[in-house]
């Protein structure tokens, strides 16, 4: 008879805390976060953020009067986004990070900026999702492509809206390989029984060989593959502004909150 996998507070025994963002201050930590979305594809007024600090937590939010983040590359997308690096070729060039679309090209260069940039380890955040069904909510990692193969993501949670219920939730957690020939896509939305408009905690652990997502303590899935470099955090709320439209969603349906307790990352003891 197998044993059930160690939960993750046992596997932390094996690691020592190593960024940890409890969102006590009133403001984005600038060593910690850049506060925009991927800037070097639209420019930082476009990418920034609209955040709230309160009470301990952080909302990333979504505003009523909050343009799209760029009309001609992703239409009615808006979005309030955190992470943890930053880099970009020339303007005009195409070399930037998470370059989603062939043609993209650099419209303001990004100097390097390399915050936190685990290579395997331990990451874990606790937050509460919307059930807004035009919003999703992550955390997710990406490669930071100071080669274009080293590209691929880790999604250690994504919940849509329309996936939470009062006692369920599909919660997306995977692998996207993007430019990696290394990496095969692997991703899923698992069923889970609990409110994701509650604070819940979501982690992955990332070794040598495969990526193991953990809700709640106790492992949910896991994959046999394994991004072999540095990567960086994205951590964002979306709103599909023109399905919002449909759904009648006025000036009183906003700000939509992604409310975060924290965010943590542990790198593995190595022994002597």
């Amino acid at each position: 008879m197998a044993l059930p996998s160690p939960g993750l507070s046992e596997r932390l025994a094996h690691y020592t805390l190593d960024f940890d963002d409890d969102f006590s201050a009133a403001a984005p930590d600038p060593t910690k976060w850049i506060s925009s979305y991927l800037p070097q594809w639209v420019g930082s007024e476009a990418a920034r953020a609209r955040w709230e600090f309160s009470g301990g937590r952080l909302y990333l939010q979504i505003e009523h009067d909050q343009p799209s983040w760029s009309p001609d590359l992703t239409g009615g997308m808006v979005v309030s986004n955190f992470q943890t690096g930053v880099r970009s070729g020339p303007t005009g060039s195409g070399s930037g990070q998470h370059p989603f679309r062939p043609d993209l090209l650099v419209v303001e260069e990004r100097a390097e900026q390399r915050l936190y940039l685990p290579h395997r380890g331990i990451v874990e955040i606790r937050m509460a999702a919307l059930a807004d069904p035009s919003a999703m909510v992550a955390l997710w990692m990406i490669g930071f492509e100071d080669a274009p193969t080293r590209s691929a993501e880790i999604c250690v949670a994504e919940i849509f809206g329309r996936n939470v219920g009062p006692d369920r939730a599909a919660v997306g957690m995977g692998v996207h390989p993007f430019a990696d020939p290394a990496i095969a896509d692997d991703f899923a939305e698992v069923e889970l029984a609990l409110d994701a408009r509650e604070f819940h905690d979501y982690a992955v652990e990332w070794t040598d060989d495969e990526i193991t997502w953990f809700v709640d303590d106790a492992p949910v899935r896991t994959v046999a593959q394994s991004p072999d470099y540095p990567m960086q955090l994205m951590l964002d709320i979306f709103e599909d502004r023109p399905a919002a439209a449909e759904l009648g969603h006025g000036p009183e349906r906003y700000p939509k909150r992604f409310a975060v307790e924290y965010v943590r990352g542990y790198r593995r003891i190595i022994p002597d």
